[in-house]
């Protein structure tokens, strides 16, 4: 094999390789800005208050037909 040809293929292997990190870096980033988002959106959701049926709403249920 000629010199040219193997510095050819370690630089093509070089270039692969810092795509495939710059990839990841991205999709790390990606996760982090939508985990973040979704944090913000749980906080952002209201407490639920105590129901203000009256005490004796749901206490049986007629089941004859």
């Amino acid at each position: 094999m000629e010199l040219s040809k193997i510095a050819s293929a370690v630089s093509a292997a070089n270039a692969s390789q810092a795509s495939a990190q710059m990839s990841l870096l991205i999709l790390q980033k990606t996760l982090q800005l939508q985990a973040e988002s979704a944090a913000g959106l749980i906080q952002s959701i209201a407490p639920v208050s105590a129901p203000s049926n009256p005490p004796n709403l749901g206490n049986s249920v007629d089941i004859s037909v």
